[in-house]
């Protein structure tokens, strides 16, 4: 009966993290529109292509297919989404050195847990050491919007809809990694939804005056659950 919670679960959190990481087609859509990328940051592509390529390597590793499935099509995604931040962006050569420091973080961290064939428990041990630091890192990067708005006393500037997707989707995967008893999973998740608790709670003391997504778009990435 576990199991088959296990496969209902992994399931729905799949499809819902997927739904999730196709917010940034809404993105890229303007920027082909507009021809621009604005004064918007390319970084959150970036950061997402780092963690799911990670989260891949671990899924891989651990021969959880759910994390392969969810991050395999979460890291292509977010390198398409790269590729056309680039095309449209005015500072091209600062972006590829951006994304060139990411590519030789990821291939240091695989050569070197491919080192520790001998010891498979200790490659996934680090392997998930590193998914939780980049994945907490990626969690911490809408923190900035949180001191705006308590400073200005307003909520206006976050963004609602994603921001209760998020807590729903850091839940289904902190209840699969409870019940698969893997607390690479439970962790960072539980932080997704300590943050997105917090940014919600915001709406209740700071009601927006004029709810607006004006200026919002990059930060809908940064929002995403990584996996």
């Amino acid at each position: 009966m576990t199991l088959a919670y296990d496969s209902v679960l992994a399931t729905t959190a799949v499809i819902s993290t997927v739904f999730q990481f196709l917010s940034g087609t809404v993105i890229c859509r303007k920027y082909i529109q507009k021809k621009s990328t604005g004064e918007s940051s390319g970084v959150p592509f970036i950061c997402g292509f780092l963690s799911c390529s990670f989260w891949l390597r671990y899924g891989v590793l651990t021969n959880e297919q759910s994390i392969v499935m969810v991050n395999m099509i979460g890291s292509t995604l977010f390198l398409i989404y790269t590729l056309v931040y680039y095309v449209f962006t005015v500072n091209k050569r600062a972006y590829v050195k951006q994304f060139g420091i990411v590519l030789a973080i990821l291939i240091a961290v695989i050569v070197y847990t491919n080192s520790l064939q001998d010891d498979p428990q200790k490659m996934i041990h680090l392997t998930g050491i590193v998914c939780c630091i980049v994945t907490v890192c990626f969690f911490a990067a809408p923190l900035t919007s949180l001191v705006h708005v308590i400073r200005v006393k307003n909520s206006e500037s976050l963004p609602l809809p994603l921001i209760a997707t998020s807590f729903f989707v850091s839940l289904q995967w902190l209840i699969y990694g409870i019940l698969i008893s893997d607390s690479f999973i439970q962790i960072p998740n539980f932080l997704g939804c300590l943050l997105s608790l917090l940014q919600l709670g915001l709406f209740v003391l700071y009601p927006p005056r004029s709810y607006s997504y004006t200026g919002q778009g990059y930060k809908l990435l940064e929002q995403a659950v990584p996996f």
